[in-house]
């Protein structure tokens, strides 16, 4: 639940601190006194789009943030592990900053996250219900997401999905390889012989680098031979060289040592310098004997290089040479076998067809039985609403797949071709009969504002049973109800509270009686600034507001009367 929304900066709030509670929390207020507002800022705080309007003007930043006490959350534990954010006991502290410039930064528990991870956590925090919402009842296409939102869908959906990719990858891959087929059919003279002249060179991947290397040593012989042959005869072979001083010198400082022990440790010193000498001389005579004079190797080395310098860059690169040979001998592979590959393609796309057609009739069942759940709480909750003659049902219906070709996304149900969506091999409608003697039709085409708006609350109470959200957010949804309906939806509320905390806009008195918290939500205007406000009400404060809805602007004893009976009746 959200213990605590802060909002500093964001539109015309300077600064909100408001305390919420469990159950069904109420915010009311006068038409355009900003309640939407507070909504806006929680969508914000989730993960929605922010832009540089969103900020106070003469600040540099707008805040948003909530804090949240996640017990018994199974959802949300393992996605802040899963994304390496620290968390240590029950709350949860999210925060959302949108800069003057339009940038905006996300937190958790203090930890910068990128914004997607913030939609991911708020998708388990809560559940939304505004007018966008609203309108997703009247599209058919979009029913089908309400009876996935149920436990025990997502890991049939999943499986069916990967299945479905799995399946859509092959059918693109087989078509890629007839098209493959017919390019390399008429390429391939000329990729032949691509092929061959790499062939016939046969590079191999770091030759160029050992080849030049090798050219610098030949193309340098006779120096190498001349310093080798100079540093030798300087270190040891002279007359006189440094190995017959050093070694004087040595004889000398054993003779010193003899007088002075300081001597000693330079004796050894010298003596090291000798063993130094006599290393360098060696390896210079020994390399000297190694050093050859082979023209003819010299310029087939040459010829070696300007070969594999023209075949480099005929193709871009050494890295572009290497891939094009890999994909010249692949190819050549490939149009050897071009029967078996279409015919190991083509028995993978029969299995993964099966094995989705299985994974569809699986994930229908389950549908099915959260439809017949989804079905029976509706009407019960319907009835109570105010609709005693509803009739509602979840249809489910397949299209058939025309056969123009084997490349469809389709499976085989019950012996019938039947078209693959990426969510299932079915379509999901809601219908909807209101009154006694009319036959079960498309919301879109019967219902009124009024009993969408039921049926929305309706679904959100079955939602609710599936413990799947603890937290739910009500944009108006009193659209289009009278006041005598306007009840039982503040009681069905009430009752839907009790599972998760319930965050509602409402105009309608009859369903801010029944809030466990109730505030009010005010907007204050100067002739330089407007400030929007907003108080959590006690009970004496509840009653005034409640009248305010029932009678507007002249609050008559009348009306309080009135509010003090809603409020007590409920």
């Amino acid at each position: 639940m959200l213990q605590r929304l802060t909002i500093r900066h964001f539109t015309l709030i300077d600064e909100l601190d408001i305390e919420l509670g469990r159950g069904l929390n109420i915010i009311t207020g006068e038409t355009g006194a900003g309640k939407s507002i507070i909504v806006d800022a929680l969508l914000l705080l989730f993960g929605e789009r922010g832009s540089a309007e969103y900020v106070r003007k003469g600040a540099s930043k707008a805040v948003i943030e909530g804090s949240f006490v996640i017990t018994g959350n199974k959802f949300i534990r393992p996605l802040l592990q899963e994304h390496d954010i620290e968390h240590d006991g029950e709350e949860l502290i999210l925060r959302r900053e949108i800069s003057e410039k339009g940038t905006s930064r996300s937190f958790i528990n203090d930890s910068p996250v990128p914004v997607g991870v913030m939609r991911e956590v708020g998708a388990q925090l809560v559940d939304f219900h505004g007018q966008h919402e609203h309108q997703s009842l009247l599209r058919s296409e979009a029913h089908v997401n309400f009876i996935d939102n149920f436990e025990g869908v997502s890991g049939r959906l999943e499986k069916y999905h990967e299945l479905f990719e799995r399946l859509r990858k092959q059918l693109h891959e087989r078509s890629n390889l007839a098209s493959r087929e017919q390019s390399l059919r008429e390429q391939a003279e000329f990729r032949r012989f691509q092929l061959e002249e790499i062939n016939h060179l046969n590079p191999q991947r770091d030759e160029e680098e050992s080849l030049e290397q090798e050219l610098a040593l030949r193309e340098n012989a006779e120096q190498l031979y001349d310093l080798t042959y100079r540093l030798a005869t300087l270190l040891y072979d002279a007359e006189d060289s440094v190995r017959d001083r050093l070694a004087t010198a040595k004889n000398i400082l054993d003779e010193l040592a003899q007088i002075d022990k300081d001597f000693a440790e330079y004796r050894s010193e010298c003596q090291s310098a000798l063993a130094i000498v006599g290393e360098i001389a060696k390896f210079s005579q020994s390399y000297r004997d190694t050093i050859e004079f082979q023209p003819e190797r010299l310029e087939e080395i040459r010829y070696r290089l300007q070969q594999l310098s023209r075949l480099r860059k005929k193709y871009g690169g050494k890295e572009e040479l290497f891939a094009k040979w890999e994909e010249l001998r692949n190819d050549a592979e490939l149009a050897e076998n071009f029967e078996a590959a279409k015919e190991r393609l083509s028995a993978e796309i029969e299995e993964t067809r099966a094995n989705l057609a299985k994974a569809a009739q699986m994930l229908s069942e389950q549908r099915k039985k959260i439809a017949a759940k989804i079905e029976k709480t509706i009407i019960t909750t319907l009835q109570t609403l105010g609709m005693p003659h509803i009739r509602f049902a979840v249809n489910f219906s397949r299209e058939i797949a025309v056969e123009s070709g084997s490349d469809e996304l389709f499976v085989v149900i019950d012996s019938e071709r039947v078209v693959a969506y990426p969510n299932g091999a079915e379509k999901v409608e809601f219908l909807i009969a209101a009154n006694p003697g009319e036959e079960l039709k498309p919301m879109a085409r019967i219902a009124s504002g009024g009993e969408i708006s039921r049926v929305m609350l309706s679904l959100k109470a079955a939602l609710a049973e599936s413990e799947r959200l603890p937290m739910m957010v009500f944009d108006e949804i009193d659209t289009g109800i009278s006041g005598r309906i306007a009840q039982k939806v503040g009681k069905t509320m009430k009752e839907l509270s009790k599972h998760p905390q319930i965050i509602a806009i409402t105009h309608q008195p009859q369903i801010a009686a029944f809030a466990d918290t109730h505030i009010m939500v005010e907007k204050r205007q100067t002739a330089t600034s407007t400030r929007i406000s907003a108080v959590v009400l006690n009970e004496e404060e509840r009653v005034y507001e409640v009248a305010r809805l029932l009678s507007g602007e002249e609050i008559t004893n009348a009306a309080l009367e009135s509010a003090k009976e809603l409020v007590k009746a409920e």
